[in-house]
C-alpha cells in the first residue's frame, strides 16, 4: 500500500507541476508537509547563509599565489625584508598574512621565521574552515528532521486506521503524504548544502596547498638573501 501511495503521490506532483507554477507547487507541498517542514526550511536558510559567508571569504582569500610570490622575491632583492613586509601587509589573503608573519621573525633567524610560518599557517587554515562545521551540521540535521516527519506521518496514518477500524487509501493518504514530503524535502536540503560543502573543502585544500608550496619557496628565498648579505 505504501508503494502504490508513493507512485500516486509522484504522479500527482507531476500533474500539478504541469498545471501550476513551481513556486505555487512548492508552497502547497510545504504546507501539506506539516510541522517538520519549518525546521527543514530553517536548516536550508541558515545553511545557505553560512555558505554565502564562506563563498565571500574564500573568494577574497583567493589570490594569484605564483604572481604574489614573484613580487615578494623581487621586493626582497630590491628593498630587502622591509619592502617585502610592506608588500605583504598591503596584500589581502592568507598567503600574504603567513608571509608577513614569517618576515617579522627573520631577524631572529631562518628557523624562527619558518616556525612562525607554520604556526600562522595553521591559524589561517582554521579561519578558512570556520563555519563549515555548521554547514555539515545542517547537512546531517535536515534528513533527520525529514525522517522524524516521516515517523510522525506514519503514526498519523495508523491512528487514522485505528479510529476508522478499517484500511482505506483515503484514510491513510494524508499521513503517508506528510511522511513522504518531509523526507523528500529533507534530502533535497541535504543535497544542496552538500554540494556547497564539497566545493568549499576543495577550495580550501587548494589554498592550503598553494600556501604550503609558496612558504617553502619563501624560506628558500630568505636563505639565499641571508647568504648574499654575508
Amino acid at each position: 500500500m505504501e508503494l502504490s501511495s508513493t507512485f500516486g503521490l509522484i504522479n500527482a506532483l507531476i500533474a500539478q507541476a504541469q498545471d501550476a507554477g513551481i513556486l505555487n507547487l512548492l508552497q502547497e507541498k510545504y504546507n501539506a508537509g506539516g510541522f517538520f517542514m519549518h525546521p527543514i526550511l530553517a536548516s536550508l536558510i541558515i545553511g545557505l547563509a553560512f555558505s554565502i559567508e564562506r563563498f565571500w571569504t574564500l573568494t577574497r582569500a583567493n589570490v594569484n599565489t605564483k604572481k604574489f610570490l614573484l613580487d615578494v622575491k623581487k621586493a626582497l632583492e630590491e628593498g630587502g625584508v622591509e619592502k617585502a613586509k610592506e608588500l605583504c601587509a598591503n596584500t589581502r589573503g592568507p598567503v600574504a598574512s603567513v608571509f608577513h608573519a614569517g618576515l617579522l621573525r627573520v631577524d631572529e633567524g631562518i628557523e624562527a621565521a619558518e616556525k612562525a610560518i607554520i604556526a600562522y599557517g595553521a591559524i589561517e587554515m582554521s579561519f578558512l574552515e570556520r563555519g563549515l562545521i555548521w554547514i555539515s551540521t545542517f547537512i546531517t540535521l535536515a534528513p533527520m528532521l525529514g525522517f522524524t516527519g516521516t515517523v510522525q506521518g506514519m503514526i498519523q496514518a495508523f491512528d487514522a486506521i485505528k479510529e476508522a477500524n478499517q484500511i482505506s487509501p483515503s484514510i491513510v493518504a494524508g499521513g503517508i503524504a506528510v511522511a513522504l514530503l518531509t523526507t523528500l524535502f529533507g534530502l533535497i536540503v541535504a543535497m544542496i548544502l552538500q554540494v556547497f560543502y564539497n566545493y568549499f573543502v576543495s577550495r580550501i585544500d587548494k589554498i592550503v596547498v598553494d600556501m604550503e608550496e609558496s612558504s617553502v619557496e619563501l624560506i628558500d628565498a630568505l636563505v639565499t638573501l641571508k647568504k648574499n648579505q654575508k
